[in-house]
């Protein structure tokens, strides 16, 4: 049997032809991600920026000025700085448990980005569980924290990590009752919905004038979710030292750094695209179809709008737990668990079944 050598080179390269289609496909699912991933990044040097300048102005500081124009790179500087310095382990600590704990927490929060939609479509994963996929993924983060903290071999790092476990399971359960609310409303629990559905009615068809007290509830459990002041009981210098990061070092320690900012501009986000109307801008009395229902924009530059806007609103929430930082004191303990247990709960408890009454009656 003669088997002719053009044929043979036509099945080679087509072989080869097909693996290079699967490498192009492979290489393409992991764009998407990338490209998200290095916008979280330059997301969160714009934050630290933002508070060092925010907070400078509020105590009548300079604030960075010598690291890049305007001190915008301060943030990268301190990150390379940690990323060459020394990592220690406790001597008596679990050694494991101490290395996974900054893992766990940057992890569960990073993954809480693909759920979040950033333009008209333009999100990671549109699911139908999307708002409470990142409260489930958000309850893993505190796990990371108690493991550090127990791993560590330091009654302030326990103490610390105790306090995290005991403020998150606090905090989640009104905080997840407010989004119980706002998913009756929107008749969905996918972001994408939850946006569209108030871009229906303009400005007043935010859910931030339809759920005023759920909005309320939902930023003040979301400053306990990220840790911070009045809520920094986990890391209170003052008390712990530094809480559950006391004997990292290095990367380890700036991983830490990394979860709070990642934490903090994920629930400014969720509270744009929950209550703030997402991608849509709508300004009141003011009717230009043309210009402000960005779904009707195709290409480009419709999706660089919605970008901008998204981005926009939440930069601007952002000042309000940046200004919280250096206006209000810490709380105790007791006070903490106090205001979520007897406080936050019965009123979203509250605020649920008035949604839920509402709803029926509108059938």
């Amino acid at each position: 049997m003669i088997i002719d050598t053009t044929e043979i080179q036509a099945i080679n390269s087509f072989s080869r032809l097909e693996s290079l289609n699967e490498v192009y496909g492979i290489i393409w699912v992991f764009v998407p991600i990338f490209i998200l991933v290095l916008g979280i990044t330059i997301g969160i040097l714009v934050i630290v920026w933002l508070e060092r300048e925010i907070s400078a102005g509020i105590q009548q500081r300079i604030g960075p000025e010598y690291a890049g124009p305007l001190g915008v790179l301060q943030a990268l500087a301190d990150g390379t700085k940690l990323l060459f310095k020394e990592n220690l382990f406790p001597s008596r600590g679990d050694i494991r448990l101490f290395s996974i704990g900054p893992s766990i927490a940057v992890i569960s929060t990073l993954l809480s980005y693909s759920v979040i939609p950033f333009g008209y479509h333009l999100v990671l994963t549109d699911l139908n569980i999307g708002v409470f996929l990142w409260i489930a993924i958000s309850s893993i983060a505190p796990i990371g924290l108690l493991m550090s903290g127990y791993g560590s071999n330091n009654k302030y790092s326990f103490l610390g990590g105790l306090r995290a476990a005991a403020q998150s399971i606090s905090y989640e359960i009104p905080l997840t009752l407010c989004v119980l609310s706002i998913s009756l409303l929107s008749n969905s629990s996918s972001t994408v919905d939850i946006v569209e559905a108030q871009s229906k009615s303009g400005f007043w068809g935010w859910n931030l004038w339809r759920q005023p007290i759920g909005f309320i509830i939902f930023f003040i459990s979301s400053l306990a979710e990220c840790e911070r002041l009045p809520f920094d009981l986990p890391e209170a210098e003052e008390e712990l030292v530094a809480g559950y990061q006391t004997e990292y070092s290095g990367i380890k320690f700036g991983l830490f750094y990394i979860a709070s900012y990642l934490n903090l501009l994920v629930s400014s986000l969720f509270v744009t695209v929950l209550y703030l109307g997402g991608w849509n801008i709508s300004i009141p009395y003011i009717f230009v179809p043309e210009l402000f229902e960005i779904k009707k924009i195709g290409g480009v530059f419709g999706t660089t709008i919605g970008i901008f806007i998204t981005l926009v609103k939440t930069y601007l929430f952002l000042f309000i737990p940046i200004t919280t930082r250096w206006t209000l004191p810490r709380l105790r303990m007791d006070q903490l668990l106090n205001l979520g247990w007897k406080f936050l709960l019965p009123i979203s408890l509250g605020n649920l079944l008035l949604t839920t009454s509402f709803q029926l009656l509108s059938l």
